[in-house]
């Protein structure tokens, strides 16, 4: 008898061990069920959050399309990770019905690229050029995935670095014509060469650079010879003060 019992109380022991591991088990593979899911969360949110962005800049169907199509990939896995869920079914539909109206819009749209305005707002303009730095970390991500082909990430990334690089040319320009109005010379002439050796090292010279190029360089010699002019000035300044002082250490003293 003694016996019986405990062999039920090592069978219960074993019992309750089995049923601990088991929901261990399936606590630990829900646990990575939701991490995997919050990963792609994560991928929706950050692209939907670029499209928002892509309102500062100049119209590009191809991006959006690329942000949908990337959301979509993500939702789907979220679907097969929690296929219960109606609320990632619902999204799936979403973004599914969003590519379709982004791909109808881009075809229908003229391939006429639009000009890339900066904003004067200063706040704005860091906004802009955070979303482009993200865009073409995603762009590569997404080139490097196999989720996009090498002809249209090149081609959409040296856009972004094109508008990256006006971003950078023009304001230095700007501070640097705000120093020459203020007569800060020497700091003017200091944002003018920084905006000149950007464009000269940047390794696509298109039209933009090259003219930008002609501008500062002309802006430059303004300023150097603005220089050599205020130089002249104060030195012959300097020389009729000296000049000045040696009269007064010689003139006839006068007799009180």
């Amino acid at each position: 008898m003694m016996g019986i019992i405990i062999a039920l109380i090592v069978a219960l022991i074993i019992i309750v061990v089995a049923v601990g591991a088991i929901q261990q088990h399936k606590e630990k593979q829900e646990k990575e069920k939701r991490t995997k899911a919050a990963r792609q969360k994560a991928i929706i949110d950050e692209s939907e959050d670029l499209i928002l962005h892509l309102a500062n800049l100049p119209n590009n169907p191809a991006i959006i399309n690329i942000l949908n199509r990337r959301s979509l990939s993500a939702v789907k896995l979220m679907r097969s990770i929690l296929p219960e869920s109606k609320s990632i079914k619902n999204k799936v539909s979403e973004i599914e019905s969003r590519l379709k109206a982004s791909e109808d819009q881009s075809a229908s749209q003229s391939m006429q690229e639009e000009p890339f305005i900066l904003p004067d707002n200063e706040q704005q303009l860091v906004s802009i050029l955070q979303c482009i730095k993200r865009l073409r970390t995603t762009l590569k991500s997404e080139q490097i995935k196999g989720a996009l082909d090498a002809q249209t990430f090149t081609h959409e990334d040296k856009k972004l670095d094109a508008m990256q690089l006006q971003i950078s040319v023009e304001s230095l320009i700007k501070r640097g014509n705000m120093a020459y109005q203020k007569e800060m010379l020497g700091s003017a002439r200091q944002y003018f060469e920084k905006a000149l050796q950007t464009l000269s090292a940047h390794p696509s010279q298109t039209e933009y650079t090259v003219s930008k190029k002609a501008e500062v360089e002309v802006q430059l010699e303004e300023i150097t010879n603005a220089l050599k002019s205020t130089n002249a000035k104060d030195a012959a300044k300097k020389a009729k003060d000296q000049a000045d002082d040696i009269d007064i250490l010689f003139q006839p003293k006068k007799k009180w």
